[in-house]
Formats: C-alpha cells, structure tokens, sequence
C-alpha cells in the first residue's frame, strides 16, 4: 500500500504581509513543523557578509549557498526559535533591514535557489509542515494540498514593519520603510527565477485591516473546512 505524503501547508506572500507571525501561530495549533525559508536565504546573505563577500558574485552566492551550515533550534520552554549560522546564534541579525535586503538581492540568483531547494524539502516531515515564504506554493511544495497566499498594501506592511522596528528601539522612517518595501516587491515580483506571485490554487488573502486572530482562522479553514 502507497505511503500518503506527509501534509503541507505553503503560506507565500510579500514582505510585511504577515506571513511569518502567521505561519508559527497556525504551526503551534496544527501541531506541525514549520519552515521559514526567508530566514535560509536570510542566513547564507549573513554569512556572506561576515566572510566579506560580494552579494553580487552569482558564483560566490551560490558556493556559500551550498557550503552554510543552517540550524533551527526550538527552546525546549515553548519559546522563540533561534536560527544557528556555522554555529553562530545570527537570529537577531536576520532581523534586520540589511539583512532582508541581502536575502532579496541573491534569492535572484539561479545557483543560490539550487542550493537551498534540497534544504527546504528536508523539512517535509511528519505529522505535517507549515512552509512559510515566496515560492513555496509555486516551486518548493507545488504538491502541497493546502495554499494560501497573503497580501496587504504596502502602506499597512509599512506600518507593521515600522512598529516591529521602533518596539525593537531602532531608529526608522514609515517613509524609508514603504520606499523599501516597495522596491523590493518589484524585485521579488520580476525576478525571472521564481517570481514572487500566488499559486494558482493558493487562497489569496487580504490581511490589511484583519486581526491576527481572524488571519489565522481564516488560514486554519483551508486546512480544517468547516
């Protein structure tokens, strides 16, 4: 008897969209492993920069694609997961705006996606999977039963991004943020690799305005129908 794929869950969407609060949230309450897979690209860019590397050479991109050790470690208490880079708690500097801006800029390259598809497929695992990020409806997991994609203006991502940042004590503009967020949906949108777009059978839904708790019903319907 064949055995029946473990079950996936992509959740895709822009930067701000709220995808990441959202996809732990529906992880924690399905029981399943979640994978953020904008936290993989996010740590081979840190890892490029700490070895003094030029973001813009394909080929080094895509050697420390392949060479990067990436751990996910989950507290045992329930609390936040910590992202371990070559053996380097990096999790708050993937936080970061420049940190955000390196994962864009080589998630462009052909060679960097290569490297790192094998390392997002590894997370299939039972009981289930949550995949949060840009591509994992439409490349990683197209066989995934269950897609959403989640959007929001870009005013409203602005905003969330601009809270997240000031409750953090760092020093932003709502303006720098929105000119930021709108570029990079414009690279993320027109990249000719995997271009950041909904699954064709993927639940598009708007968070502008929505809280958190109605996002995540609404995301846990497409995995438990009424």
């Amino acid at each position: 008897m064949p055995t029946k794929p473990v079950p996936v869950l992509t959740i895709d969407g822009p930067s701000g969209s709220g995808k990441g609060t959202i996809s732990q949230l529906v992880a924690d309450q399905l029981g399943w492993h979640l994978l953020d897979s904008g936290a993989l690209y996010r740590a081979v860019g840190y890892a490029a920069g700490a070895a003094g590397l030029d973001l813009s050479d394909e080929e080094a991109m895509a050697r420390c694609a392949q060479t990067t050790k990436i751990r996910f470690s989950v507290p045992g208490d329930g609390g936040e997961t910590r992202v371990i880079v070559n053996g380097h708690d990096a999790t708050d500097e993937l936080r970061t705006e420049t940190a955000g801006a390196a994962a864009s800029a080589i998630a462009a390259f052909p060679g960097v996606r290569s490297a790192l598809f094998d390392k997002q497929k590894g997370f299939r695992k039972a009981p289930g999977l949550v995949a949060d990020g840009r591509d994992m409806g439409t490349v990683i997991f197209p066989d995934a039963g269950h897609k959403v994609f989640l959007t929001a203006s870009a005013e409203e991502r602005a905003r969330r991004r601009y809270k997240q940042l000031k409750d953090k004590g760092l020093n932003v503009t709502l303006a720098a943020l929105l000119r930021e967020i709108q570029a990079r949906d414009e690279r993320d949108a027109s990249r000719t690799v995997a271009p950041l777009r909904p699954a064709v059978d993927a639940l598009t839904i708007d968070t502008t305005g929505i809280p958190v708790a109605g996002v995540v019903a609404a995301v846990l319907s497409v995995v438990r129908p009424a």
